[in-house]
């Protein structure tokens, strides 16, 4: 009962990290990157051993290079993402890339990505979250038909759907913020981990939601007359233990996976980690109590 009784609270410490979020999204912006800008990404192998990032971005940089970004792949490869190379950085790339002659290197691989491309892929992926929202909502609302008191379950699906908005905000603004301060850019895989953690959040958010509509039943059943908070709080206190373990269990796999893992994986596991803390967070803290004050308000009118 500790989190129904405090809720206020909770629901003020949320809106304060979601109010940093937007705020950093809306100052800083978010730096996309070619997937949906456009651009060209070049790929290249050092087969005696590449040199470290900081020695080729000094070679790119003095090379006339600008608005770009390399990111290690497997052992002796990497990428670079730009926006725009003119016809002159093209023909200097095998130079550029071998800083210096000090490092061979071969260019595997020279596309280049149209904004129209760019463009579509934007639209495709805020279409996707947004289907993904909308159909979250439907579900809940037909799997918590028969729950009508003391609220509707348009009520359960409706909130659901605000803890999923919070579960997308805190990520988008993390990667404003990383954005604006070491320049992490937003592609598709990011895209991938943001959808990723919406269907995780909604699962941990209908384990608690189902213990109370359960809950709800069994009190109907012994014509038990108890508080919806007292219910709603019980319901947390019976499925908190668990959200917590299954969460602490996708956590350490996930820094497992960010500190040893390919560094092409490193954003995907770093988005994820923000993601279901975020996602754990309004389990717990914020869905099981906003159905306590949509029900109070409900009651009051």
């Amino acid at each position: 009962m500790f989190i129904i009784n405090h809720r206020k609270f909770f629901f003020a410490l949320t809106g304060t990290i979601v109010l940093v979020a937007v705020a950093a999204v809306l100052f800083f912006g978010l730096h996309l990157s070619i997937d949906f800008t456009g651009g060209t990404m070049v790929q290249v192998t050092y087969p005696n051993g590449r040199p470290t990032a900081a020695m080729l971005e000094q070679s790119l940089t003095s090379a006339g290079f600008s608005n770009y970004s390399v990111r290690a792949v497997g052992t002796n490869d990497y990428v670079l993402q730009a926006q725009n190379i003119s016809a002159a950085e093209r023909a200097d790339l095998s130079s550029a890339f071998s800083v210096g002659n000090a490092y061979p290197v071969i260019v595997d691989e020279l596309n280049d990505i149209g904004p129209t491309i760019g463009l579509e892929l934007r639209n495709k992926s805020l279409v996707a979250m947004t289907l993904v929202l909308v159909c979250i909502l439907l579900f809940i609302a037909f799997a918590f038909r028969k729950v009508s008191k003391p609220i509707s379950s348009w009520v359960y699906g409706l909130i659901a759907l605000v803890t999923l908005v919070h579960d997308v905000i805190i990520p988008i603004g993390f990667y404003a913020l990383l954005g604006h301060f070491v320049g992490a850019q937003v592609d598709t895989l990011f895209v991938t981990a943001v959808l990723t953690v919406l269907g995780f959040s909604i699962h941990d958010t209908i384990v608690v939601f189902d213990r109370v509509r359960e809950n709800l039943h069994v009190n109907h059943q012994e014509n038990r007359k108890e508080d919806f908070a007292k219910t709603a709080g019980r319901s947390l206190s019976q499925t908190f233990v668990r959200s917590i373990n299954t969460s602490l269990t996708v956590l350490i796999t996930l820094l497992v996976l960010y500190f040893i893992g390919p560094a092409s994986t490193r954003d995907f596991a770093l988005t994820l980690l923000v993601g279901i803390i975020a996602g754990t967070y309004s389990s717990i803290f914020l869905a099981t109590p906003l159905l306590v004050e949509v029900a109070n308000r409900h009651k009051a009118k």
